[in-house]
């Protein structure tokens, strides 16, 4: 069985594109992970940003959301990157699926250690590109450290 293996030229791509993270799991815990490559997406690399949390918090002054069915229409989200344990993700790219029209979502980033094969492949069957256990702070130093010249 092969395993998933990130394209470095998608990651390139969503990186460098200023559309709109969705982060699920994100809420105003400034302990958590989440909360500060969250805001570095925000700060640094000026994304759109919109938090997905049970708690709906308003986090780094984006206004959250329970779920990403309740994020309104015409919203158009370039990434939906996941902070959720492996064993929940499935059921957050299932659901990124069921709004991929109508959000536009074009992507799901599953973060460091959260791994779901079967998933990755519900979501490319989907249409989604896929990027998994993986953190984007951590390949921002590589697409910004050359890996851009050809």
């Amino acid at each position: 069985m092969l395993q998933h293996q990130n394209d470095p030229e998608l990651i390139r791509e969503l990186l460098s594109d200023p559309g709109i993270w969705v982060v699920v799991g994100l809420s105003s815990n400034q302990t958590r992970e989440a909360y500060g490559v969250a805001r570095w997406l925000k700060v640094e690399l000026g994304k759109g940003l919109i938090p997905v949390h049970p708690r709906a918090e308003t986090v780094h002054g984006e206004r959250g959301f329970a779920t990403l069915s309740d994020i309104p229409d015409g919203v158009d989200v370039k990434v939906v990157d996941c902070f959720v344990n492996s064993e929940h993700v499935g059921a957050v790219v299932d659901e990124a699926i069921a709004n991929k029209d109508r959000l536009q979502i074009d992507a799901i980033w599953m973060q460091l250690g959260v791994i779901d094969e079967d998933a990755a492949r519900r979501a490319r069957a989907a249409g989604l590109d896929v990027v998994m256990d993986t953190c984007p702070r951590i390949e921002w130093r590589g697409v910004r450290s050359g890996g851009m010249a050809r």
